[in-house]
Order: C-alpha cells, then sequence, then structure tokens
C-alpha cells in the first residue's frame, strides 16, 4: 500500500508540473516586418525560380540577420542556378555573415572566374554588369585582408573586421612635381 501511495503522489506531482508549465511558444526567427518582406521573396522564388530571384531571397535572407538561410536556400538551389555569377556573389556575402571567410573568399572568386568567362564568351545568359564586378572584386579584396588576419567570422572580432576594411579599401595617391 505505501509503494502505491508514492506512486501516485509522484504521479499527481508530475502532472501538477506538466499542467504548470503550459506551452511554450518560441520566438519568430523573422520580425512581422521583415517576415513579410521574405515572404515575397520566396514566392517569387518559388514561381520564377531563376537566379536573379534567388540571388534576392539570399539577399533578404541576409538582410534580416538569417544568413543561414541564405546559404540553406542556395545549396538547396537547382545546380545550374548556383553556378550563376550573381547567386554565387549572393552566396558569398551570406558565407561571410555566416562566420566562414574562407568559404566566402573561394565563393567570391567563382564569381570573378565566371564574370571573366562571360566577358570573353559574350554570354548574355549570365550577364556581369559592371556593378557585380566592382562589388564582387571590392568584397574580395575585403574577405582577403580577413583571411590573412585570420579572421573568419568578421561579426566576432569587429576591430580586426575594422582593420581588414581599411587595409582593403586604403586609397594611393600620387603627387607629380
Amino acid at each position: 500500500m505505501e509503494l502505491r501511495t508514492v506512486n501516485a503522489v509522484l504521479l499527481v506531482g508530475f502532472g501538477t508540473l506538466l499542467l504548470a508549465s503550459g506551452t511554450q511558444h518560441e520566438h519568430p526567427i523573422l520580425s512581422e516586418g521583415q517576415g513579410k518582406a521574405v515572404a515575397g521573396l520566396e514566392a517569387d522564388y518559388t514561381a520564377r525560380k531563376d537566379a536573379a530571384s534567388l540571388a534576392k531571397l539570399a539577399q533578404g535572407y541576409v538582410d534580416a540577420e538569417a544568413s543561414g538561410y541564405a546559404v540553406s536556400v542556395i545549396e538547396s538551389a537547382p545546380i545550374d542556378l548556383q553556378k550563376t555569377p550573381i547567386v554565387q556573389h549572393s552566396y558569398a556575402r551570406a558565407l561571410l555573415d555566416s562566420g566562414r571567410a574562407q568559404d566566402a573568399l573561394a565563393a567570391e572568386h567563382r564569381t570573378l572566374d565566371m564574370c571573366a568567362t562571360v566577358l570573353e564568351s559574350n554570354d548574355q545568359a549570365h550577364a556581369c554588369d559592371t556593378w557585380l564586378i566592382a562589388s564582387a572584386t571590392r568584397r574580395a579584396d575585403i574577405i582577403q585582408q580577413l583571411v590573412d588576419l585570420g579572421v573568419e567570422d568578421a561579426q566576432a572580432h569587429p576591430e580586426q573586421s575594422a582593420i581588414a576594411y581599411q587595409n582593403a579599401t586604403r586609397e594611393a595617391h600620387i603627387v607629380v612635381r
């Protein structure tokens, strides 16, 4: 009889704890405004399934500080979309924000290599405009400085990131007399 009483008390105690704790709700990953913006980009990508909409979706995730989603959506996209310069450029940004500087540098170099190939072959399907080339070149220089300083996660090391940025964007002026 004593064992039954102990078991009953324990069962009632666990039941009380379960009822008292209630259900717990997770906080949303994206704020309401960010969620609506990203939802529109997701719908656009789902409808179009092209490189431009994929790059915009990845950029939307990065802007919403959800770079892991950006990396995931690009890595799960069809290979022919992944191998476009604009998607590789977005992938580099997502990798950098995810704390993977060396992978981001490799992706940015792939972007520049693809653009060089596109320009040589005059391939309009994977066009590289001057903005993309300039942006990829500048970001590759900055990421290279991060890697040279041994910084893998730029957000975890803001001081070294600032130094890398200054080193990469430093201008030299020549004075002719």
